[in-house]
């Protein structure tokens, strides 16, 4: 998990902004990315990266990409030279592991991908892969929390129907929404074998971004990917 310290953005995107779509300057992006890549011990064209959409696509991906997956919100792969990525701020990202079979996935599940499904289709697309949902261990990133995430009521109940456990109230006493809560119980109603969270809210911690705390804004990365061996 990144955070918002050690790039070259300026403001509002100080200052590591890997966000190529949220209005920073390009160069900047560029560079920040270039300095994470060189921080995982890894060349610019093994990070794979998303074109984000808010949807349940899921992209299988077996080699370096020049551009941004297109019009999707989870990558997949078997290989061992390859780190996943997701963009998030707010949003909740998921990283998946099963270690035995090799596979691993990255997951962008905001408020919409998660309705309408997008963690079964990953979980689903894992298996077809050799993974077993016994051996997944999952990771969720830091997030809008339930105690700040307010939405309204219809809205709460919509999502609760879709992803039961997501409903809570927040720390004003309103309706609101705790995805990874949701997410977790999604998870492991599937078989999960282990679902960890980092307990970090997007809102309320400044060392993080946040659209909702204060946009435009940039996006924090987390990545996943396997040991090569060497």
């Amino acid at each position: 998990m990144t955070t918002r310290a050690g790039g070259v953005s300026q403001s509002p995107y100080d200052s590591f902004n890997l966000g190529d779509h949220v209005g920073d300057d390009p160069t900047a992006v560029a560079e920040n990315r270039s300095r994470l890549a060189r921080d995982l011990g890894v060349g610019p064209d093994r990070v794979v990266w998303m074109e984000q959409v808010h949807s349940r696509t899921v992209t299988v991906v077996d080699g370096p990409v020049a551009e941004p997956v297109p019009v999707t919100d989870a990558l997949v792969t078997t290989r061992r030279d390859l780190v996943l990525a997701v963009l998030t701020a707010d949003c909740v990202p998921i990283l998946l592991s099963d270690d035995e079979a090799g596979v691993i996935a990255a997951v962008h599940a905001g408020r919409v991908g998660a309705r309408i499904g997008i963690v079964p289709v990953v979980l689903e697309k894992m298996i077809e892969l050799g993974a077993a949902a016994e051996r997944i261990g999952a990771f969720l990133g830091p997030a809008a929390s339930g105690e700040m995430y307010e939405v309204p009521p219809a809205m709460q109940a919509d999502v609760e129907k879709h992803l039961p456990g997501s409903a809570c109230r927040t720390r004003r006493g309103t309706t609101g929404l705790d995805l990874r809560a949701g997410i977790r119980r999604q998870l492991l109603d599937a078989g999960v074998a282990a679902v960890a969270a980092d307990p970090r809210c997007t809102i309320e911690d400044t060392r993080l971004f946040s659209h909702r705390r204060g946009a435009p804004t940039g996006r924090i990365a987390s990545v996943i990917w396997m040991d090569t061996g060497e």
